[in-house]
């Protein structure tokens, strides 16, 4: 019999060869139309359709962060699929863009082929949510790389948007309102100081700490909301600019959407907080800067309209009136 050096060498090529086989039907469900051949070849083909009369393609790429280690920690590797899509499509979603399709990168150190097809089985439920197509991808199987167990996951998305359609928020003016969406928990940021508090604190993951409602991992872990569908509500009602809130918090990302001289002032209170978010304050003894600047404190999106589109955009996003846009030379978000 043959020695397999490369496998000596700690890379298991059939191991790759049966990931593929079994995540085939995982992207084929989420085919959509665009979508020409399938998983398997050296690349990924999508051709655009002629319904698009002056269509501009918008791009996005993200991680999950060290939201992964909490996964890898718990052996859950079924959702952080989802915040992989969710982070990609919510950003290109801002633009307007409907998502067209998405590639995956997975790196680990040895390729446990069971691991692999859960975390694609969760990118591929977060295709589905996006409508969006799972169109590849790459798996990397690097021996010393990473620590026994552990991997690492990107992710590409693009889509599409017409010229004339794009909320590229030139339309903003002071005055204008704002609306939040609400998230769906930490989403996929924060997660470096999240750790230090609560994972490798003094709490049980598989518990609940006390006004959570839920296990403290499972908290931890609740997948990133994705937002393509309310953005798509929102440009219909009248949106001007969206603002997808990640690293550096609602301070940090509104002031992204706004024209040159204005800013955003949003009103504390006027959204529901999750109760993750007290939780931390109370087990890192944060004031609300920290609380701000790290964490999206309960707003996944924050969308600028006209006032007499406000209540609208709301209602056609489930999100609530959060404050106004107002005349900045600084260009800052404050919370007040």
């Amino acid at each position: 019999m043959s020695r397999d050096a490369y496998r000596e060498a700690g890379v298991d090529i059939d191991a790759g060869e049966a990931l593929v086989e079994r995540i085939k039907p995982l992207a084929a469900a989420t085919a959509r139309a665009g979508v020409l051949g399938g998983i398997g070849g050296f690349s990924g083909l999508f051709a655009l359709e002629g319904r698009y009369r002056d269509p501009v393609l918008v791009s996005g790429t993200d991680g999950v962060g060290t939201k992964l280690l909490v996964a890898q920690r718990l052996g859950v590797h079924d959702t952080i699929g989802i915040d992989l899509v969710a982070m990609c499509v919510n950003d290109i979603a801002c633009t307007g863009a409907e998502p067209l399709f998405f590639l995956d990168y997975f790196a680990t150190g040895k390729l446990e082929v069971e691991v692999a097809e859960a975390v694609v089985r969760g990118i591929a439920a977060g295709c589905a949510l996006a409508g969006c197509a799972l169109l590849g991808g790459e798996t990397a199987e690097m021996p010393g790389m990473y620590a026994p167990a552990h991997y690492d996951l990107a992710g590409f998305a693009v889509g599409v948007v017409e010229r004339d359609q794009m909320l590229d928020g030139r339309g903003i003016r002071a005055g204008d309102a704002l609306v939040g969406v609400p998230s769906s928990g930490l989403h996929s940021n924060g997660f470096s100081l999240a750790r230090k508090l609560l994972v490798e604190g003094p709490y049980d993951l598989h518990a609940d700490p006390g006004g959570l409602d839920a296990p403290l991992g499972q908290v931890l872990l609740a997948p990133t909301r994705i937002y393509a569908a309310e953005v798509r509500a929102a440009a219909e009602a009248g949106a001007r600019g969206v603002s997808h809130v990640t690293g550096g918090g609602i301070p940090g990302n509104v002031p992204r959407m706004l024209p040159a001289g204005l800013g955003a002032v949003l009103r504390a209170g006027s959204w529901p907080v999750p109760p993750i978010f007290d939780f931390l304050r109370r087990a890192g003894d944060l004031d609300d800067a920290d609380l701000y600047r790290t964490f999206n404190m309960g707003l996944g999106l924050v969308i600028a309209t006209a006032p007499a589109d406000a209540e609208a955009v709301a209602a056609a996003t489930g999100g609530h009136l959060v404050g106004e846009v107002v005349a900045d030379p600084d260009g800052t978000a404050v919370i007040r």
